[in-house]
């Protein structure tokens, strides 16, 4: 009898693995959860290719944009936890959106598998190529003197990027105007023609004004410079006074509905870290103003967890709360 336990556990082993090594056996889907076009879809379809390339998969990017990017997120955490559904989620619609938007229904540490990081952006602050501000600090020193006197422009409320400056000015001890619009472009455009003092912006964004030389960049807010603008200081080096460690960048990472196979979540893991290594592939990243950056699948939910559990006071502090 004994033996036939044994034989029987021995049999559900063996084809536990061979289904695991059949996986996938059909096209895995890839959720966007913005347009195309844009730059989480061009990072997002970029890893699919890549992927199906050299492991011979269909992973099929889905776009499903709207409310903020959180509409995309609720696809997948309603989705089918059997393998075939992932999504490429970014901080703004897993980290931020939760503690934003009053209606969400899922939580993206109790309702989603951690399969990989893949890459983060820095934001970027800028002023227009003719602006008297020649660095950050001059900013800083002016919006002291005159509290509420500068204004700065951003894609939207509640965006990592309108929040990074609330950061900033809560750290330098100052206070700016938020003028909050519906994307990158009309924010940039009004700083350009002065009608706005400075602009808070993605990197990709922002890169085709600065080397037409209409934007000057001011300063990146992650801990290091970013590859696209070597020569652009972090706010963290410039030294102003009462900001220390300074470090605020949008990532961006591959998720799946929690309790997806273990041992698929692995492979895809795996694969996405091997990719990064690929001069090519971290090259279009860059290209995109995005740095390349893998992390193991424990270290990545680690990760999502503390950048959760941090935002939290971020976003209430800011005030803003979206339906």
């Amino acid at each position: 009898m004994f033996k036939k336990v044994l034989t029987a556990a021995a049999i559900g082993l063996t084809l536990t693995v061979a289904a695991a090594q059949s996986w996938p056996t059909k096209p895995v889907r890839m959720i966007v959860p913005f347009p195309p076009g844009g730059g989480t879809d061009i990072l997002a379809r970029l890893v699919s290719a890549k992927l199906s390339e050299a492991h011979g998969w269909n992973i099929v990017a889905d776009n499903r944009p709207g409310v903020g990017g959180t509409l995309g997120i609720t696809e997948a955490a309603r989705a089918t936890p059997d393998g075939y559904n992932f999504v490429f989620g970014q901080k703004d619609n897993l980290v931020i959106g939760p503690w934003l938007y009053k209606n969400l229904t899922w939580n993206p540490v109790k309702d989603f598998a951690p399969v990989a990081h893949v890459a983060y952006s820095p934001v970027l602050i800028a002023t227009s190529a003719d602006s008297p501000y020649q660095t950050l600090a001059d900013v800083v020193a002016a919006a002291k003197k005159a509290p509420d006197s500068i204004t700065y422009g951003s894609p939207g409320n509640g965006t990592s990027i309108h929040l990074a400056a609330t950061i900033l000015e809560k750290e330098a001890g100052i206070k700016l105007v938020h003028v909050p619009y519906k994307g990158s472009n009309p924010a940039m455009l009004d700083v350009i023609a002065g009608n706005v003092q400075l602009l808070s912006s993605s990197v990709p964004s922002a890169l085709g004004q600065i080397k037409a030389g209409k934007l000057r960049p001011l300063a990146v807010t992650s801990a290091t410079r970013s590859s696209s603008l070597p020569d652009v200081p972090t706010v963290q080096e410039l030294g102003i006074e009462g900001i220390g460690e300074f470090d605020v960048a949008t990532w961006y990472g591959v998720m799946a509905p929690a309790g997806t196979p273990e041992d698929v979540v692995n492979s895809v893991n795996a694969a996405v870290n091997t990719l990064l290594t690929d001069e090519a592939v971290r090259s279009a990243m860059q290209a995109q103003g995005a740095e390349p950056l893998a992390m193991g699948v424990a270290e990545f939910g680690e990760f999502l967890n503390k950048d959760y559990t941090a935002w939290e006071s971020v976003v209430k502090d800011s005030g803003v709360q979206l339906d």
